[in-house]
């Protein structure tokens, strides 16, 4: 394998996480986004750093910002993913920042959420919970002030309705109201 020693690692990592993801999409009734969720993780960009950095118990992003100070595979995924806040930040005009978040479609909030379950699962194995998810958010919402105020809100509803009601009533909510409401 030469200089990324962890690529069957890695692509066994990303692939386990997406066919997850695709599961939980397919309950919401979101099979377009269950087929193409993180498709780009694939490519060189995001499949060579995730490579290189690939550790088995966290995002390989995170390693390339301690070794780099940034990430080129978040860079470039964040550009290209809904189901990320990132993806849905604009400048700021007649506002006090710069940038500024924007409402996110409720149909990539719910992808976010089967994103952070499955990631939760593939990261904490035996460990996860269906609070894993939740108690995650918990520990950065503080750091997401740039994220649309009402699109994080509904977020961290469904999340904790996760924690305390458990998958399956959350899964069957987001397909059969949640997505269904204006």
């Amino acid at each position: 394998m030469g200089r990324h020693p962890y690529a069957w690692q890695h692509f066994k990592t990303i692939t386990k996480h997406r066919n997850m993801v695709m599961r939980y999409c397919f309950r919401m009734g979101l099979y377009r986004q269950g087929l193409t969720h993180d498709l780009s993780k694939y490519s060189p960009t995001e499949f060579l750093e995730g490579a290189e950095y690939w550790q088995g118990t966290r995002s390989p992003n995170n390693r390339a910002r301690e070794v780099k100070g940034y990430s080129e595979a978040w860079l470039h995924h964040k550009g290209h993913n809904r189901h990320h806040f990132e993806y849905w930040i604009d400048y700021g005009i007649n506002c006090d920042t710069i940038i500024r978040g924007v409402p996110i479609p409720r149909r990539y909030i719910a992808e976010m959420v089967a994103d952070r379950i499955s990631a939760s699962r593939v990261y904490q194995g035996d460990a996860y919970t269906d609070r894993s998810a939740w108690e995650y958010f918990q520990k950065g919402s503080d750091k997401l002030w740039f994220v649309d105020k009402q699109s994080l809100k509904e977020l961290g509803f469904l999340l904790k309705m996760l924690a305390d009601e458990g998958e399956d009533k959350t899964i069957s909510y987001i397909r059969n109201v949640y997505l269904k409401e204006k």
